[in-house]
């Protein structure tokens, strides 16, 4: 039957098992884990008692007004229509205004939060804040050199106190009193806080800047919801009372100084508006003096009436220019009548309104009328009639006289009228034009006039703006909270330090497995090697070489008896065997285990012979407490020397006979290879049912290597915590390049923290003779 085979139950058991060995190779330092444990909690209750610092939340919530929307009346709304003016709030800005440091440190300086006070205590010192202060320093000039140093105040009685500066000069003091020192000058006022005589409070000084980029970073604004502009202002700090004061405070500076900068807007807007209100106003003045100028040069009031009235005018005139014309083509017509007709009626004025021609006319008329009469009667050279036509003649002359006067008169009329008729139809004419040039000129006059009644609105508007600022922000909570800390976390505090404590003998444990090149499990070969394992074999803690006897009933006698078994199945019920014992190196246990399981199989009623093949470091002999005799090596160096006289029964074990090594010779390698030696074996093959042979290490001699052939099997010695993990090559290539027969692995020297089955037996009445008997002093050993 294959060993591979036979021993494959085993090995997967083994990979089963890896779990629980690693689980068994931590709790075998259980005490370390328990040390761990309570130093840890002890650590950590000592840290929260006196090192950890609380620290508390507080939070208040703050609206952004929006302009846009109406909800705040902002200095530049008087020119919120011009877009250089026009503001809008962004909350994000806002956000970040809010972080910023220089308004952090407003609210530092107004807090003055640069002075801390810390009370001396016996381990670690405590900070006071508010209402716990014994008293206050008010500064009036510190020089910047004590930035970070400090003071200590040692209270007194009677109003009076101690004060040691950060050089170690100590002073004395009272309470009010205004002290000067090379480093400036201050004065300490009493608080409300109450102490006791003797007490220290130390008074530390920072840096402004470093205290205001702090509390900007630590301060958490964020909006409360997506849309909203409501923010929430939050900060953790030891002191709750400081934190609340802080966010009061910084939203209080933040209004302040939002109503600051619209006054600022609002001052410059006002003087800008006077600046322009003047200049305007000069602009407005010249304008209308241009425009009064313009009209009395023009002799204009109402162009369009003056238009009409000119228009009207020109039409008179056109129509007694055509009057005239009409009468003065009548005077023609009377003229010429006159001229060509001497004894006619004269016809009348025709609608001329003269009243000299129509004397004249009429008079005419009448003598003309007489003079007919006349001459009904008389004849035409009568003397009455003669006078008469003298008469007629004169008024002739008369008539045409004021006819030519009148004709001259009416055309020196018409020239007159025409003359002023087109006098009239030019400033018709000329209306339009100036009409347009006035309109010019109205026009910008208006647009000062506009111009100036905006700006004196405006003005108006943005004094009572600035006489009435609304702030930027509307506080909805105060800062609220810190009524409990929200660290350190005494449950996870402790938590951890567990973790930690268990952690640490965890680390060390694996750690010191890493570094360990020692073979501690059975996972360690099965890892490296595809040897098959016979078996353990537990920690001898008897300080005896021979402890498998026909009696015993230990645990490590019932493993010998178990490889045994196993070493039967091996050589698949074989009666004549022949082992070889080997291992890595010297002090792995070859001899004990060769001698125990020659016991283990004489108690079987074998003739069983333990051939001491280490000749270079023979032991067996020794361990047995044999007499000195011719040994393996005298056999074979010498003709004189029979089998028998080196084979010695052991007075222990029934059917155990021993062979020891002899004298150490210089050459056992060769003294194995001669053919002396294989009849030596062949001869006991006759006589014994089991040979097992104890040879030197394999990893440091070949002597193991040229007994290979003379073999059933090979077993292969591993000491726990001895043999190195390297040194497992050394049986992996023996297996695979079958230098050595059938090799299988023993496991010696096993104890609990090695995974192993230790106590075997245990509750099966295995040990009861060994509750009998006297313990000796324990020993371990490695031959």
């Amino acid at each position: 039957m294959d060993s591979q085979e036979l021993f494959s139950s085993d090995l997967s058991q083994a990979k089963a098992g890896d779990l629980k060995n690693i689980v068994l190779q931590y709790t075998r330092y259980w005490y370390l884990f328990l040390l761990g444990a309570v130093l840890s909690i002890s650590v950590a209750f000592f840290y929260l008692r006196y090192y950890a610092v609380p620290q508390y939340i507080v939070s208040g919530t703050m609206l952004i007004k929006d302009d846009k929307s109406g909800q705040s009346l902002s200095n530049a709304d008087a020119l919120s229509d011009l877009n250089t003016f026009k503001a809008t709030r962004n909350v994000d800005n806002e956000i970040e205004v809010l972080k910023s440091k220089g308004l952090m440190e407003r609210v530092i300086r107004e807090l003055d939060l640069v002075t801390r006070y810390y009370v001396e205590e016996r381990i670690t010192d405590r900070e006071i804040y508010g209402e716990a202060l014994p008293f206050r320093i008010v500064r009036n000039g510190l020089d910047s050199t004590m930035t970070g140093k400090s003071i200590i105040i040692h209270l007194k009685k009677n109003n009076f106190f101690d004060l040691e500066d950060y050089k170690g000069i100590t002073t004395s003091h009272r309470f009010g009193q205004k002290i000067h020192k090379a480093f400036g000058s201050f004065t300490v006022i009493t608080a409300g806080g109450q102490y006791n005589v003797g007490t220290k409070i130390i008074v530390y000084f920072q840096d402004i800047y470093q205290v205001a980029n702090h509390y900007s970073q630590a301060i958490n604004i964020k909006p409360v919801g997506k849309t909203t502009n409501v923010l929430n202002i939050s900060l953790i700090d030891p002191m709750p009372e400081r934190a609340k004061n802080i966010v009061d405070k910084l939203m209080q500076v933040y209004n302040d100084e939002a109503i600051d900068d619209k006054k600022q807007l609002g001052t410059s807007a006002l003087k800008f508006l006077d600046e322009r209100l003047k200049f305007v106003t000069t602009e407005l003045s010249t304008v209308e003096k241009g425009v009064a100028s313009y009209k009395s040069t023009n002799s204009l009031t109402d162009i369009a009436a003056q238009a009409t009235s000119y228009a009207e005018q020109a039409t008179n005139y056109d129509s007694q220019i055509a009057e005239w014309a009409t009468q003065s083509e009548v005077l023609e017509s009377l003229e010429n009548y006159l001229k060509n007709n001497n004894n006619s009626i004269v016809p009348n004025s025709l609608g001329i309104k003269d009243e000299t021609l129509a004397k004249l006319i009429g008079r005419f008329n009448e003598v003309e009328l007489e003079r007919q009469r006349m001459l009904r009667t008389m004849q035409p050279t009568s003397v009455l009639i003669q006078n008469t036509n003298e008469q007629l003649a004169d008024l002739r002359v008369n008539i045409l006289e004021t006819l030519r006067n009148i004709k001259n008169g009416l055309r020196i009329s018409v020239n007159n009228l025409k003359a002023s008729s087109r006098q009239f139809q030019s400033k018709v004419q000329r209306a339009p034009a100036l009409e347009r040039e006035l309109q010019e000129i109205n026009r910008s006059q208006a647009i000062k006039q506009n111009i100036y009644m905006y700006l004196l609105q405006k003005r108006e508007e943005t004094a009572l703006s600035l006489a009435a600022t609304a702030s930027a922000a509307r506080v909805l909570d105060f800062a609220k909270g810190g009524d409990y800390p929200i660290s350190p976390n005494k449950q996870t505090i402790y938590l951890m330090a567990v973790l930690l404590g268990l952690g640490l003998p965890m680390g060390g444990i694996y750690l010191s497995g890493l570094l360990n090149n020692k073979v501690r499990t059975q996972q360690d070969i099965t890892s490296t090697v595809s040897v098959p394992i016979l078996g353990e074999i537990a920690h001898n803690d008897e300080n005896e070489t021979l402890v498998v006897t026909t009696q015993s009933r230990s645990p490590i006698a019932e493993m010998f008896r178990l490889v045994r078994t196993n070493l039967h199945f091996a050589v698949a019920g074989k009666e004549n065997i022949v082992l070889l014992v080997t291992s890595s190196m010297s002090g792995e246990g070859k001899t004990f285990f060769s001698i125990n399981i020659g016991s283990s199989y004489a108690a079987t009623g074998k003739r069983v012979l333990l051939l001491d093949l280490d000749m270079r470091m023979p032991k067996v002999a020794e361990q047995l407490e044999l007499a000195e005799k011719p040994g393996i090596a005298d056999y074979l160096t010498s003709n004189k020397i029979l089998v028998s006289d080196i084979i010695t029964s052991s007075d222990k074990v029934p059917g155990l006979f021993i062979a020891g090594a002899g004298s150490v010779p210089p050459n056992p390698a060769e003294l194995m290879l001669s053919p002396k030696f294989a009849h030596f074996i062949e001869e006991l093959k006759v006589n014994f049912d089991c040979i097992i042979m104890d040879s030197p290490p394999v990893g440091l001699v070949a002597d193991a290597l040229t007994l290979a052939h003379y073999v059933d099997l090979t077993v292969y010695i591993v000491r726990y915590d001895y043999t190195k993990k390297e040194q497992l090559s050394i049986v992996n290539n023996c297996y695979k390049n079958k230098t050595l027969t059938r090799p299988m692995i023993v496991l010696n020297d096993a104890k609990a923290k090695n995974g192993s089955n230790y106590g075997y037996g245990y509750g099966y009445g295995y040990q009861i003779d060994s509750k009998s008997k006297k313990r000796k002093k324990p020993t371990n050993y490695s031959t």
